[in-house]
């Protein structure tokens, strides 16, 4: 596994050893161990899987504490624009974000710890996301942030993505009563 530190410390960009042939491929999408060599000593309690077709938005999603989620997302088939916004109150990096483009065919996955606004956009129609989580859902804990706040400045290079209520109803970071400390 080939791991990239990103300009904001503790996400990471993840690189998995394929081995392909004839036959197809084959590679080792988790292991404890290997991840622990990269401080990442969480416990995956659930996985969760998304299908979408293209242009659609799902995010900026959290959990506040004490039910906040890590996050190893990855892509199993078709691709999508992965962003991530820090919202723990405190960071030099607050407010700031991170992308990464995740796909079946690059195999990449991202490592987002809690205190992080995740969410993506799907550029391809059949697009299967895939992702672990430190922590259970719990709807109550649940928060977001605006997808195109303008402090934020994301450019998702869509204008008008397929977006749930929720997305539409998010509110600016400025608004953010952010429960996570740096």
């Amino acid at each position: 596994m080939q791991v990239i530190e990103t300009n904001i410390p503790g996400l990471l960009e993840i690189m998995p050893q394929v081995f392909g042939d004839d036959r197809g491929y084959f590679f080792e999408s988790y292991s404890k161990e290997a991840f622990a060599r990269f401080d990442v000593h969480h416990e995956f309690v659930q996985d969760n899987q998304s299908f979408s077709n293209k242009a659609v938005l799902r995010g900026l999603h959290f959990q506040n504490p004490p039910y906040a989620q890590g996050k190893l997302v990855r892509v199993i088939q078709g691709a999508v624009l992965d962003v991530v916004v820090d919202i723990r109150e405190g960071s030099p990096t607050y407010g700031k974000h991170h992308k990464v483009m995740l796909s079946g065919e690059n195999k990449m996955m991202f490592w987002v710890p809690p205190g992080f606004a995740h969410g993506f956009l799907t550029l391809a129609d059949q697009t299967i996301f895939s992702y672990k989580c430190t922590n259970l859902y719990n709807k109550e804990s649940e928060g977001s942030v605006l997808w195109n706040d303008p402090e934020i400045g994301i450019d998702w290079n869509v204008e008008n993505p397929l977006l749930s209520p929720k997305d539409i109803e998010a509110k600016p970071l400025s608004e953010l009563n952010s429960q996570f400390r740096y």
